[in-house]
């Protein structure tokens, strides 16, 4: 199991095109969904989220209204006080929350997170490979991006192929 960021960094960007193939073998593949998601699940229990903190220093945190009521309650502030203190629009992904001088989540601190216990459900379902809405084909996406910073969702991909019996060398 790999967990060093560099070289997680490194392959993820090196095993790109790899992994894009990868996705397009997963829409053909015959595959038991529950099978790969304990797959992910026994990587999350041996990976400690609080040694990486990459995805709070490295992906946005998108929140919905329901996280932005929960966690202004949970800061004490007026809503709007919170929205215009801790969040931000992002033409891509709607409302995220803020990032800090260094690039983390406002709310990271060191690796460990201010408002933990009430987190945006996207930091929640993160890195969304056992939890999160739809099939894992239609997350599989999101995880090309992520194979580069979370090594849960790099060294999950990796049993997924091996499990699947993908080829790295097929076109």
């Amino acid at each position: 199991m790999i967990t060093d960021l560099v070289q997680i960094k490194r392959l993820g960007e090196q095993k790109r095109p790899e992994n894009e193939r990868f996705r397009r073998h997963l829409k053909t593949y015959r595959f038991v969904e529950r099978k790969l998601r304990q797959m992910a699940i026994d990587t999350e229990q041996v990976i400690d989220c609080l040694e990486c903190a990459n995805c709070c220093k490295v992906a946005t945190a998108r929140v919905t209204e329901r996280d932005v009521e929960k966690l202004a309650r949970d800061q004490g502030m007026p809503l709007g006080r919170f929205l215009k203190q801790y969040t931000e629009q992002s033409e891509e992904e709607g409302l995220v929350l803020k990032r800090g001088a260094d690039g983390a989540c406002v709310f990271l601190n060191g690796n460990e997170c201010l408002v933990y216990e009430s987190r945006p459900s996207s930091c929640q379902d993160f890195p969304h490979m056992v939890r999160g809405a739809g099939s894992l084909q239609s997350r599989m996406w999101a995880f090309i991006d992520r194979a580069g910073y979370c090594p849960i969702v790099y060294n999950t991909l990796e049993q997924w192929k091996v499990e699947t019996e993908f080829s790295p060398t097929a076109k």
